[in-house]
């Protein structure tokens, strides 16, 4: 298929063609403007899978989340004089803002369940729920892989992770869904999203602290931690840095599993080929299925101390965004990476980040991707995408496919 010729090359995040499309302003932006100045925003938006491999791993105080991962248009609009300091410490914002110490303190009050040996032992119940969900969805024959299928197991594995019944599995995604939506020109707007995700956060936090005697391990931790200044975290607080398990756990796997099922029907050789060995060959698709359909744009950095790639020079205050999405179809890091190749050979990913801010949730998604693709594939021998009906709503961070309609 030939790419649309792009005329008067300009790209920005927040632009309506930008979000409807991206793949072919990476391409211009990989091929001519590795480094691209999006002026209105002071910012530089990285594009080649090494440049941003580089960038990530610069871990000496170079880059800052000060102001956030995912700033929003009203974030960007503020140009900076010089470097941006820390947030204060209250009202603490998510701890992915701040550097260390305090971010890997924060950090290992919520990995505890995310390490590859706890892990692990929830393969059980994550193919269980993808039973569960298959009992109760084949019998209908047509559904929505994204939300009923996978965004449900999904989200029922954060309701588990968190403390929440699994029953509020389908208002969870339905806020999460809602939250990651964003109006050309303006982004996400994360701070107008978070009092939805808190209702269910915060109730979390008032438990732990008042000794039901429920496990709450990652509220316990929460609560028991002390900032450098000796305070403690008020509930909200609390609650708010649960926000990377509560948003990411619940929306990038049912994307990836839906649009790769996607992919990998369209093309009946593939299909065949690791349907000879599910067991097998499904985790080597998976990765696949990753660097091809994770929905993830890009994230940002504010520059601390003055930083020079390609010849460029960016100055404290001035951002980066590293456009992963770009890295993934980056044909100096894959051979012909625009198209789906279930065994292909993937030496680095970016897709889960880099560095500092590397996914926290890593195991959890390759499993469970792992286990929803393949209990799919043993339990349903045909099936056809709804391609007319598929949705993939703007968002100037998540370009996923939010509904994908089968039929079995």
């Amino acid at each position: 298929m030939n790419a649309p010729v792009i005329q008067e090359f300009s790209y920005d995040p927040f632009d309506p063609a930008v979000m409807a499309d991206p793949l072919p302003y990476y391409r211009v932006l990989r091929d001519e403007h590795p480094v691209y100045y999006v002026e209105k925003w002071d910012t530089y938006a990285l594009s080649r899978f090494a440049d941003i491999w580089q960038v990530l791993e610069v871990n000496d105080g170079t880059f800052v989340a000060s102001e956030g991962t995912l700033p929003a248009a009203t974030v960007l609009g503020r140009h900076n004089d010089g470097p941006v300091p820390d947030p204060p410490l209250h009202p603490m914002p998510f701890h992915a803002n701040f550097d260390n110490p305090i971010y890997d303190g924060v950090r290992r009050c919520t990995s505890g369940p995310f390490r590859p040996r706890s892990v692990a032992k929830l393969a059980d119940r994550i193919r269980e729920l993808a039973n569960e969900r298959l009992d109760e969805l084949l019998p209908r024959g047509t559904f929505d892989l994204t939300q009923e299928y996978g965004g449900i197991v999904a989200a029922s594995m954060v309701c588990e992770l968190l403390g929440l019944p699994v029953d509020l599995a389908a208002d969870v995604l339905a806020t999460v869904n809602a939250g990651s939506l964003a109006q050309p020109g303006s982004g996400v707007e994360v701070a107008n999203a978070r009092p939805g995700y808190l209702e269910y956060l915060i109730p979390i936090v008032q438990r732990s602290r008042a000794g039901d005697g429920t496990d709450h391990p990652i509220a316990d931790n929460l609560v028991g931690y002390r900032l450098p200044d000796g305070s403690e975290f008020t509930d909200i607080e609390a609650a708010t840095q649960m926000l990377g398990i509560f948003i990411g756990g619940t929306e990038t796997v049912p994307k990836i599993v839906a649009h790769g099922l996607w992919e990998l029907g369209l093309r009946s050789d593939q299909m065949a080929a690791v349907r000879a060995d599910i067991d097998g060959n499904v985790p080597k698709a998976r990765e696949e299925m990753i660097r091809y359909c994770a929905p993830a744009q890009w994230f940002a950095r504010t520059v601390r101390k003055p930083f020079t790639i390609h010849g460029t020079t960016i100055e404290p205050g001035q951002r980066i965004i590293t456009l992963l999405a770009s890295a993934n179809r980056d044909e100096r890091e894959y051979h012909d990476p625009d198209e789906f190749v279930w065994d292909r050979t993937i030496e680095r990913l970016l897709a889960f980040g880099r560095g500092q801010h590397f996914c926290l949730g890593v195991h959890l998604a390759r499993l469970e991707i792992t286990i929803m693709v393949s209990e799919w594939l043993k339990r349903v021998p045909e099936y056809e995408i709804i391609s007319d009906s598929a949705l993939r709503p703007p968002s100037s961070f998540q370009w996923g496919w939010n509904s994908v309609p089968v039929e079995v």
